[in-house]
This record gives C-alpha cells, structure tokens and sequence, in this order.
C-alpha cells in the first residue's frame, strides 16, 4: 500500500474535520500559545525601541556627567535622577569647554515653576541652560530664537516657552517680545518651541527654557543638575568621558564625586534589562506552547482510540507500522500549522493594537520570532504526537477490526 503526500493530506484533512469541536479546541490551544509569544515579543521590542528613541532625541555622541558617585562599576540609571550629593557648577562646566575634542557643553537645571501672564497662570517645568543646548538636544524653534550666546553666568530675563504654554497663557494674541512671569521675576519671550512630545520625562511643548544663571537664581541654587558634553565624533567618546572625569576630580580636590556616563553606555545597559525582560514574558508566553502540545498528544490519544477500527482496515489492507505513524504525525503536524497561522494572525493584530493605541510604542514582532514560532509550533506537534503515532502503529489489525 503506497502512500502519496496528496493522500496524506487528505486524509489528515477529512480526519480533522470529521470531529470540529475537538479540531477547533486544539487549534485554539496552538493558536493562543503562538498568539501570546508574537505579542509580548513584540511589546518588549516595541520598549526597547522607545527607550533607543528616547535617548536618540538627546544627541549624538554624548557624555552626561551628574552628581554622585556610583561605586558599582555599572551604569545606574536611577542614580540619575538621585538627590545633588555634591555641587555641580557653572565653573565645572566652563571647565569641560577646554579639549578640542569637545564640541559643545550644556549645563543643565531643572526645577517646577509657576508662570504667569494677567490672570491665566499654570506651573511648568523650567529648564535653565545655554544655546549650546538647542543644538545638542536637537530641538527645534517654530517661532523666534532660542536663547542666545552670552556669558555662562549672566541672568539675561529672557525665555524660550514650549506651543502648549504659549497657547494657554496668550491664546490668540502675539506670544514674541510680550513679557511673562516666572516665579517672582519678569522674563521676555524671545522664542516658541517647534519640538514636539516627551523626551526622557521632560515634555518640551510644556516646558520653559531660560538662561541658567537666571534659572539658578529663580531656584536659589549654585549647583547644576547635570552637565550634557557632546564629543566632536563618536571616536572621542571614550576621551571626553575621561577628560570630564579627570577635569571634575581635579577641581573638586582629588574626590571622584560625580559620574560620567556615555549616551551609548546608558541605552546598553537599558537594552540589556528590557532584553532580559522581553526574553523572560516570551518563555512564559512559550510556556503555553507546551501545554497546547499536552493537549495535542492527549486528544490525539483519544482519537487512536476511538479509530481503532479504522486504524485495523488500514493495516489489513497493508499498511505498514511506518505508514500509519506518518498519518498520525501528518494529522498533528497540520493541527499545528494551521493553528500557529491563525495565533499568528492574531498575534499581529494584537501588535497593531497597541501601536494604534500606543503610536509612540514600535510594537513589531522581530522577523525571527515569527520564523522561530512557527518552527516551534510544528516541532510542539510531531514530538507530541510521537507517543499517539506509536500507539496507533503498535495495533494488531484483526484486535483493532474488533475494536479490542
């Protein structure tokens, strides 16, 4: 008795939809595990990929340098936004200007702030720090100039406003030149921000941008947030950290006090823990891969059962042991496919939705995945249907014609 794969596939076809119920459980088993693995893979891309935009939007080549020292050995990002343990100031920014391998430096303060204009009022977020930040940042101005070129430590009352504030403290009249309250002074408009949405916490449409000294002065402070230093290439990297590092020591007398982290350093070590963490829900999504396999091989157990019969007509009819394991194996092995296209189908469906609901989060499956899923899925289905396969293979023709 030969068989052809045509013949195969029709006979696992007419097998499977002879008994939809149990067909359609099994294919919703394979469906769900395939479905949830390409989804939560896709979520944690979709993190990882944020995260690398946000630090994109800070700048290329990039060194940051903050109070604090971490003794780890590590980046700690949340040290980051840790309490000042020692001073940062304008003069140790001054300082980091002095290597021809730096190309820019911007100090940085960062406070809430009440601004006001007549009777509309509102609290912001001000960011104080010099002209050297529109470029490192990339940002950009709709309207007017951002702040200009001056002397580090001169107050000049002027400010930069982002759309949001602009259009809630003037609506429709003329926002350039018109002067506002910040805190307890008086600062003219000089610019309006073109950049748009959130980047590292700090939403630029509702932010205001003035002078540091002037920013230092609203917040009673001589120390600075953090100091951002833009390296001339990516190859001086490496150079412009240890040059801050040696430079604040030397000025802060020998004491390694601060940190200094590169831009790419930082986003490693992000992309190393929402790697962990994407691998860590993909195993436990995978897990129902496994328990849609269980139930492959039990239903499938059931079937051989309650196929007895046909199974004995098959092999009094000539078909071998080998033969009638490759039917059953066939019939697993189509469950699986179909049921990893339909989880597929749904898992991708669920990608689009949470980057319609989410558009900032790029929630793509990786290709791999995809591939490695479906892989999964079929090798799920023939090594669960071995057993069934054996037990099938293993009948004597006329105790299965007996149905004994």
């Amino acid at each position: 008795m030969a068989l052809h794969s045509l013949d195969i596939a029709r006979f696992s076809w007419r097998a499977l939809s002879g008994y939809p119920a149990r067909t359609l459980l099994m294919l919703l088993a394979m469906a769900i595990g395939v479905g949830s693995v390409v989804v939560l893979t896709a979520l944690g891309e979709g993190a990882r990929g944020y995260v690398t935009g946000e630090f994109a939007s800070l700048g290329t080549n990039l060194v940051i340098v903050f109070p604090g020292r971490s003794e780890t050995g590590g980046v700690n990002p949340g040290a980051m936004f840790n309490e000042t343990p020692r001073d940062l100031t304008i003069d140790d920014a001054l300082s980091l200007t002095r290597s021809a391998r730096v190309r820019r430096v911007a100090p940085l303060n960062v406070g809430s702030v009440t601004v006001s204009r007549g009777p509309r009022s509102r609290d912001v977020v001000m960011l104080g720090s010099t002209a050297e930040m529109l470029e490192i940042r990339r940002w950009e101005v709709r309207q007017g100039n951002f702040l200009p070129t001056m002397d580090i430590d001169r107050p000049m009352p002027v400010a930069v406003i982002g759309s949001k504030i602009r259009d809630e403290l003037f609506g429709p009249e003329r926002a350039l030149g018109e002067w506002l309250r910040v805190g307890d002074r008086r600062f003219r408009v000089i610019g309006i921000m073109g950049s748009e949405g959130r980047s590292i916490g700090v939403d630029v449409e509702e932010s205001i941008i003035i002078p540091v000294a002037a920013a230092q002065q609203l917040l009673n402070t001589q120390s600075l947030f953090r100091i951002l230093v833009e390296a001339r290439s990516h190859e001086d990297i490496a150079y412009v950290r240890q040059f801050a590092e040696n430079t604040i020591q030397a000025r802060h007398q020998g004491e390694k006090d601060v940190t200094v982290v590169t831009q790419d350093a930082v986003l490693s070590t992000f992309d190393d823990i929402l790697g962990a963490l994407t691998l860590a829900v993909t195993g436990i999504a995978a897990v129902s891969l496994a328990v849609a396999g269980i139930l492959i091989m039990n239903v499938m157990l059931v079937a051989v059962s309650e196929r007895t019969a046909e199974i004995g007509l098959l092999k009094a009819l000539g078909a071998t042991p080998g033969q009638i394991q490759l039917l059953i194996v066939a019939e697993a092995s189509l469950l699986s496919i179909l049921g990893a296209l339909i989880g597929l189908a749904l898992g991708l469906a669920g990608a689009m939705g949470i980057r319609s609901a989410l558009p900032d989060l790029p929630a793509f499956a990786p290709s791999w995945v995809i591939l490695l899923v479906l892989f999964t899925a079929l090798i799920t289905g023939l090594l669960f249907s071995l057993l069934p396969a054996r037990n099938a293979a293993a009948l004597e023709p006329v105790s299965a014609l007996a149905r004994r």
